[in-house]
């Protein structure tokens, strides 16, 4: 499995704490193949990303852009693409900087997996973050 992180932004991450919490989370489902990239942006390119793909003006902490389609071999699994606002979740973080971009980072790796709380409703989108981290 292949966790890909950019950093384009100036607050301090823990890349490599970051890349292992979505390799287990891929592991715990099974998707040993599976490929994610993450981008660590800052409010200002995550606010065009939300205005460009969302119809909406302002920054949001998570993104997600998930693969239109299977690409198979050789491309093997590409999940897709999360972006992360790390202003945003500094400012949202009440249990660390590193626990939220990393819980973020889980929030959107859901929706590459194709869950979705607006539709499913937080209970199923809550059971299906347990599986990503569950230790069992």
């Amino acid at each position: 499995m292949s966790v890909e992180i950019t950093d384009e932004q100036d607050i301090p991450i823990d890349i490599d704490c970051l890349r292992s919490c979505l390799q287990r989370a891929l592991g715990r489902v099974g998707m040993p193949d599976a490929e994610v990239s993450v981008l660590l942006t800052g409010d200002s390119r995550m606010a065009e990303l939300n205005q460009t793909y969302r119809d909406l003006p302002e920054t949001t902490d998570v993104l997600s852009f998930p693969m239109e389609d299977n690409l198979g071999e050789p491309f093997g699994c590409l999940l897709g693409d999360i972006v992360i606002s790390v202003p945003t979740a500094r400012q949202q973080a009440a249990e660390g900087l590193q626990n939220e971009v990393e819980s973020l980072a889980l929030h959107g790796l859901l929706h590459l997996l194709g869950h979705d709380h607006e539709a499913e409703g937080w209970e199923s989108w809550n059971i299906a973050l347990k599986e990503l981290v569950s230790d069992e």
